[in-house]
Parts: structure tokens; sequence; C-alpha cells
């Protein structure tokens, strides 16, 4: 019996020997015109040059416009990347679509786990402050790399070594907001702001600031909430201030609102917003917006080699409807992930932050260096309006010299 058994067991191993064997041999296929070899995925912990991101920014509600812009950038630049001869590619988890975070810290983290399970070496995103500051927390208690496009709250990259972005930072923005008054020979400011809103306080501090530190006398400091839908009082008091100059740092949506409020109250100067005001609709207003600037991360107007080719290609697919400043930082996005793994030398998330870590890069966005934070040291983009259309007005650079401009 005991030897039935032992011949048993030795019959077993030569049947599963001759499986495996059969299974190592299946990559080469015989047949009468030759052999073909079928290529197998790369093993368990070796580099198989796909770059797997997750992506995620406002698809709903009242920014998705940011959104679409979005996933018609990164739709874009994922196909030119693929199509190149770059070494590397990219896959988007979740299916190629963008998560949606409507622009809400708790979806936002719905969203961020959404990706996450999908077991991502990278992820782009959020947009804006409010929903990416907890998604940034997150990721660096993760050591997953987050490349954020539009959240420019200065506690944004503080959060972890494995947290970058592409965007310029709001102290930046509404200093650059006060050297443009200066340079215009202005000495009285007003500023009106969203106190329940982040992005609002931040870009009001950094102004404030910076005129003060310049000699402009800022005359008077109104508040309003981001759900308001009147600012005569604000406007009219603005207006009694003398101000020469109306400093409104807040989003698209109560742009219009307060624009027409402005002028009604009879404010005949500047006003000048942030990049949340990207997107704005002026109609009916267009006469109003007259004198109205706003700093963003780019220009569709620019002659920029990379902004031509950009314009011209997304024009083409999509449209001008979501050709905004979501849309040119989501796409260069892409192409930074690719030079991380390029100057990393891998697509494992380690790999990749360390590509990243004092990168230069030139894109849509101009000329980028990540600093020591990770934040992006970059030029600053004026934009104006002229019959309700935006038009760019300047360039400046880091320290604020003039680096182009319309005229």
């Amino acid at each position: 019996m005991k030897t039935f058994k032992m011949l048993l067991s030795l019959a077993l191993a030569a049947a599963m020997l001759t499986g495996m064997l059969a299974g190592c041999s299946s990559s080469a296929q015989t047949s009468a015109g030759g052999s073909e070899t079928v290529a197998a995925a790369a093993p368990a912990g070796e580099e198989d040059k796909v770059i797997r991101v997750g992506v995620v920014c406002a698809m709903t509600g009242g920014s998705a416009i940011y959104g679409e812009g979005a996933q018609n950038a990164v739709d874009m630049a994922v196909e030119e990347i693929n199509a190149s001869d770059s070494e590397y590619k990219i896959e988007i988890v979740n299916g190629g679509k963008i998560a949606d975070d409507a622009k809400d810290a708790k979806q936002a983290m719905n969203a961020y786990n959404k990706v996450m399970a999908d077991g991502p070496e990278a992820l782009v995103g959020s947009f804006f402050s409010s929903v990416t500051l907890p998604m940034a927390e997150q990721a660096a208690k993760d050591g997953m790399l987050l490349l954020a496009t539009g959240a420019t709250n200065s506690a944004v990259t503080l959060k972890g070594d494995s947290i970058f972005r592409n965007c310029f930072i709001d102290p930046y923005q509404g200093k650059m907001a006060a050297l443009f008054v200066k340079s215009k020979g202005i000495g009285k400011v007003a500023v009106i702001y969203a106190k329940d809103d982040d992005y609002s306080n931040g870009l009001k501090d950094a102004f404030v600031e910076n005129c003060e530190a310049n000699g402009i006398e800022v005359a008077y400091v109104g508040e309003c909430m981001t759900t308001d839908t009147d600012f005569s009082s604000q406007s009219a008091q603005a207006v009694a201030s003398g101000a020469e100059f109306l400093y409104y740092p807040c989003f698209l949506d109560t742009v219009p609102l307060f624009v027409g409020a402005a002028r009604n109250a009879g404010f005949t100067g500047i006003i000048m917003g942030g990049d949340g005001w990207d997107g704005s609709d002026t109609t009916g207003l267009e006469d109003k917006f007259d004198g109205c600037y706003f700093t963003n991360h780019y220009s569709s107007e620019d002659t920029s080699p990379a902004v031509v080719n950009f314009v011209e290609k997304f024009t083409a697919k999509y449209g001008t409807e979501s050709l905004n400043a979501c849309a040119a930082l989501y796409y260069d996005a892409m192409y930074m992930l690719v030079k991380a793994a390029e100057n990393g030398g891998g697509t494992d998330t380690a790999s990749l932050i360390a590509g990243m870590k004092g990168m230069s890069f030139t894109g849509v966005g101009g000329d980028i260096t990540l600093d020591a934070n990770g934040d992006a040291i970059k030029s600053i983009v004026f934009n104006t309006y002229v019959d309700g259309q935006v038009k760019w007005s300047e360039t400046l650079d880091a320290n604020g010299n003039l680096v182009s401009s319309a005229e």
C-alpha cells in the first residue's frame, strides 16, 4: 500500500511538472507560417513604463466647466503622450474618467478613495484649495504623489514631501496684484472678499500686506459671503472711500453680480480678481467689464509655441467653451509626470516623487521651477476684457518684471 501511494505521488508530480513546462512555453506558439511571440505582462515589481494616474476635479455643480476642461485636456495629453516616442506612457484609472469632487471637501475624499482603490502611482488634482487640502493630507500619510493643479493655498504643499503643484500660490498672486496697482500709479484701493472662503482670505491678506508695504492706502475692506447675491452696500462703501482700484478675490459664480453692482454704484476704476475669475459669464454686462482684470496661470493668446500648440489642438477637438486655465494646468500635469518618470528612472510612486523634486519644466503655463516646498515658481498673466471677451494684457515674471504684453 505504501509503495502504491509513493508511485501515485510520483505520477502526480510528473503530471504537474509537465503542465508547468507547457505553461512556460505558451508564449511561443508555432504555426505553419512560423513562430509568433505573444508579449507577457511585466512581472510583479518590474518596471512596465506605464504611469497609472488618478485624476480628481469638479465635474458637477457650478464649477463643472473646470472639470470639463480638465477632462478634455487630460484626454488630449494622454493621447499625445501614448502616441509619441516617449518610453513612458500614461493610463488614467477609474476607466479613464476624472473622479468628481463637486468642489466639496467630503466629496473630494470620496473621489480620492475611489481612484486610490484602482492602485494609481500618482494623483493629479484638484483645482480648488478647499478640496485639495484634505486630499493632500491623506496623500502625504499614504506616501502618494499628489500634483495639485489649481490649489493656490500655501498650506497645500506643506502637508508632506509627496505633494507638489504646478500653479502659483495665493501670497504670490496677491503680491503681484499689488505690484500691478503700483505700476499703474494708483494710490488708494478697496477690497471686498468672501470671509467664508480660504482662497478669498488668502488673496486678500497678501494683497493688503503688499499694498501697505508699497505705500498704497487700503481705504476700505468689506466682507461678503460666497452665497451672497447682493453687493450694493459694499460697493457703495468702496465708492465712498475714494478708492481708484477695487480688488474682488472671489470665484467666477458671483463675479458678474459683483461687477454689475460695483458699476451700478458708480465705481469707474479698475476692478481686479484672481484666477478664480477665469470663465466668468459676461453676457449682458459686456460694457461693465471694461476696465476689469484678473490674474491667471496662462493666456490662450500667448504666442509661445507651447501655448499655440495647445490652443490649436484643444480648439479643434473641443471648441473654446472649456478652454480655460484649469485645462492648461491639467494638460501640463500629464507631461510633468512623464518628466518625473524620466528624472526618477521609473513609474513607481517613489521614483516619481524623486523625479518631481526640483523639476524645471516648460509647458502651457510657462517656465516652471519647483522649489523646496514643491511650489511652482513661475510667471503670472494679467488678463483684461474687451467687449466682454477675455484678452491678454501682460505677463510678469516671478520678480514682477514685464516679460511680454499685448501692446
